[in-house]
């Protein structure tokens, strides 16, 4: 008899990968076509992103902010909700950031100031995607169409507070005011000088204990078997009695404070001050990486750095090479989001014949 699912291996890392090589493979006639030797812009780009430690501090500092979009996207996804308002959720969450920074910079210490500071922007974050929550719970608004109007309403609202309120007297540059030193996050060339002055800094720490606890409560906990009970059939998870309204409410509250988590990498950990559209399409990559991580640790993590990779390595290789410019690597995240979302399953007829053809061939054991 012939299997009509694929193995979880196959899922899990055969589709992944020939997704990916798939945008590459497209990638890399778009770069030929541009006149440029492909061979020899993926060494520049590997070379810059991957191999030299400096560029390497890059690209993890890139992944620190997209492991927590990533996160924000697969729990949502995990109870069957498509949370595509990340990117607001994280832009609000820098506002509350902002707001526990300009309150307490100049009377708290750093081991105090910090974690307030990721409080705030996980507080804004989670109330952020609440309505969109609320409403798909108690009104049956779709969390799709909801998220995408508080994005747009979340740029708005942030340009006025910003702008209005924020920008110090006299001042040109549409930001808050640079927060005190015991707000910045401590940086890690303290602990490894090889990568020099770079932004890395221990939100990646803190970005891979989240993946850990991530993973123990989503596959390890009631909670999480609940979630992913609701998210796999409603109806059942109603009917074996979990509260289908609560469950949806927590899980996008949950999705927004991690959105809102993204913040404290770019705000706390670079720039250190509130600036306008600081999240630079942070939430809308964060699709991407829980659609090709498969909403599993391992992957959102690989996700992210690849994400990461390919903005640190496109920065240097369109100074390289002029022929490419730096857009063609926001055409090549559209590739992966392409090959590894809406094409998700386009490779999996094909692998399934060969498995079905490769098991019928196989001898059988006799009794």
């Amino acid at each position: 008899m012939k299997k009509t699912d694929l193995p979880r291996w196959a899922t899990a890392f055969v589709l992944p990968l020939l997704n990916l090589l798939s945008a590459f493979l497209v990638a890399a006639l778009v770069i030929w076509l541009l006149g440029e030797s492909p061979a020899e812009s993926l060494g520049i780009l590997l070379n810059s992103a991957i191999l030299n430690p400096e560029g390497l501090s890059y690209t993890l500092f890139y992944a620190s902010t997209f492991i927590f979009t990533g996160l924000s996207v697969s729990v949502a996804m995990h109870a069957g909700l498509f949370n595509i308002g990340s990117e607001g959720q994280m832009y609000v969450g820098g506002l509350g950031l902002t707001f526990a920074m300009l309150a307490f910079d100049h009377t708290l210490p750093a081991w105090a100031l910090i974690p307030a500071g990721m409080i705030g922007s996980a507080v804004f974050g989670a109330l952020w995607a609440f309505l969109p929550g609320y409403l798909q719970a108690k009104r049956g608004s779709h969390v799709v169409v909801t998220t995408i109007m508080f994005n747009f309403i979340a740029s708005n609202l942030m340009n006025f507070v910003i702008v209005r309120f924020l920008v110090p007297v006299g001042e040109q540059n549409p930001a808050s005011r640079v927060f005190a030193d015991a707000g910045a996050m401590p940086l890690l060339n303290k602990w490894f000088p090889v990568i020099g002055e770079t932004p890395l800094n221990i939100s990646l720490l803190i970005a891979v204990a989240a993946l850990v606890i991530y993973g123990v409560m989503i596959w390890r906990s009631a909670w999480g078997y609940q979630l992913r009970a609701m998210g796999q059939n409603p109806q059942a998870a109603h009917y074996a009695g979990v509260k289908i309204s609560a469950m949806i409410i927590v899980a996008m509250l949950i999705s927004g404070a991690l959105s809102g988590l993204a913040a404290v990498n770019s705000v706390m950990g670079s720039t250190h001050y509130l600036s306008l559209n600081f999240t630079a399409g942070a939430g809308f990559i964060g699709i991407a990486i829980a659609l090709m991580g498969r909403q599993h640790p391992v992957g959102i993590f690989l996700s992210a750095v690849l994400f990461g990779a390919l903005i640190q390595g496109g920065f240097d290789l369109s100074l390289e090479k002029p022929n490419i410019p730096q857009e063609t690597f926001i055409f090549i995240q559209g590739l992966i989001i392409l090959f590894c979302g809406a094409m998700e399953h386009f490779y999996a007829p094909a692998i399934l014949a060969l498995i079905n053809r490769v098991g019928s061939k196989a001898p059988r054991s006799t009794p």
